[in-house]
């Protein structure tokens, strides 16, 4: 692809295909959620596949600026809807055949456009009801007692059925965290109080595993230890924001119900077996693929990336802390998810690493401490969550640079002749 657009700056400067192409992308790219280091470096690769070996990108969470060149003019492009994962999977997809030079940019563009327009593999209530296995999934290891887990089960109805709410009146939104922290609470709160289930912390976090920022706040933290301070710290105020309001939501209900703070400590009714850990781990598992639109062809990859890294970060974790935990989960994951890759036709890193991050990020294990500041327990406990939060944010950026390193020769796949 050519470059037609002259060297002057300012909003009149003709548009370049290329430039357009590269835009195009990169809002793509952040609206399915991918760091913006991440998206420059893709960028930057594409770039100088493309023949703009000194292409610039500056990308931010909102919007990203692409120029061709220190003389060239600059775009901006804001962010459009956000994508599905399935999506997203599409797109990095795509990606990759352009800078392996199987596609042109107008065919590339066309592609796009179709992407952005696909229909989802399922209704969006369906996705949304992936919730229910999500929350009992993550009970069955967060608290492994039976009236624990129907307890989760019907918080996870009442989240989806917030989830789709939300969804259908965008005004109420940005009341989802506090009302469904609320809702969620209470309904547990009130089974307590009740004397029919024991351990309610446990319980809600469970519950509210699928919404709460575990994966915002680590991927703030990675952002800004790679450099994109502005990116980073604003998804950390995003992430802190929304967690703020899932705890204000559970506070209120127990204030609603008239419970004492401390029925909110962190108590665990049961340990539970390595059988009910794998099947609590089966069901999260299947929740997320049905929730995000996982590609069919991707699941069992995916399922076996996420059975390895969740496997160290239990036995590392059980022994050393969450924040260790985290760190070798993450890293389990990217090492797992590279080596798939370099298979024959293995799916791209990103499609497997992922999942495996939304299950090994902290949102239900790290943010159960921060859950308990509501409590008293304020200085320990922030430095509990912090700390996990600090080790899954390591262990990506360890994955990253591993996932960038070449795939070995003799399983590089020989040239179409």
């Amino acid at each position: 692809m050519s470059r037609t657009s002259p060297p002057v700056r300012g909003t009149a400067a003709p548009p370049d295909p290329l430039r357009r192409l590269l835009l195009e992308l990169g809002d793509a790219l952040l609206g399915g959620g991918l760091p913006v280091h991440d998206v420059e470096e893709e960028l930057h690769g594409l770039g100088r596949a493309l023949g703009a070996p000194g292409v610039q990108v500056a990308a931010l969470t909102n919007g990203l600026f692409v120029s061709l060149g220190p003389d060239d003019a600059t775009a901006f492009r804001p962010v459009g809807a956000a994508l599905r994962f399935e999506q997203t999977a599409d797109v990095l997809h795509l990606v990759h055949r352009l800078r392996a030079g199987g596609l042109d940019g107008p065919r590339a563009l066309a592609e796009l456009d179709a992407i952005r327009r696909a229909p989802a593999r399922w209704p969006t209530w369906v996705a949304d009801l992936g919730a229910l296995p999500v929350g009992v999934g993550v009970c069955m290891f967060l608290q492994p007692a039976a009236a624990n887990v129907l307890a989760a089960g019907a918080g996870s109805l009442v989240v989806a059925g917030l989830t789709v709410l939300a969804r259908r009146l965008p005004s109420l939104r940005p009341l989802l965290p506090v009302t469904a922290g609320f809702l969620v609470a209470l309904l547990v709160l009130a089974l307590a109080q009740a004397s029919l289930l024991d351990g309610p912390l446990r319980t809600i976090v469970a519950t509210l595993a699928i919404l709460l920022p575990g994966g915002l706040l680590v991927t703030g933290l990675s952002e800004i230890a790679a450099g994109s301070a502005s990116a980073g710290t604003a998804r950390l105020v995003s992430g802190a924001v929304q967690l703020a309001l899932f705890l204000a939501g559970v506070a209120a209900a127990t204030t609603a119900i008239g419970m004492p703070a401390s029925a909110l400590a962190n108590v665990q009714v049961a340990k539970p077996s390595w059988w009910v850990i794998g099947l609590g781990l089966a069901i999260a598992v299947a929740g997320v693929v049905i929730n995000v639109n996982t590609p069919p062809s991707a699941v069992p990859w995916i399922v076996a990336v996420i059975a390895v890294s969740v496997t160290v970060q239990v036995v590392i974790g059980s022994e050393h802390g969450a924040a260790i935990g985290g760190l070798a989960g993450a890293v389990s994951a990217a090492v797992a998810a590279t080596l798939v890759h370099w298979l024959p036709g293995g799916p791209l890193w990103q499609v497997l690493y992922l999942p495996a991050f939304w299950i090994v990020v902290p949102g239900s294990f790290g943010l159960l401490n921060t859950a308990q500041i509501e409590v008293g327990n304020g200085a320990q406990s922030v430095l509990a969550a912090v700390s996990a939060v600090f080790g899954v944010s390591i262990g990506t950026l360890i994955g990253s640079v591993i996932s960038r390193i070449p795939r070995p020769a003799l399983l590089t796949p020989a040239p179409r002749t």
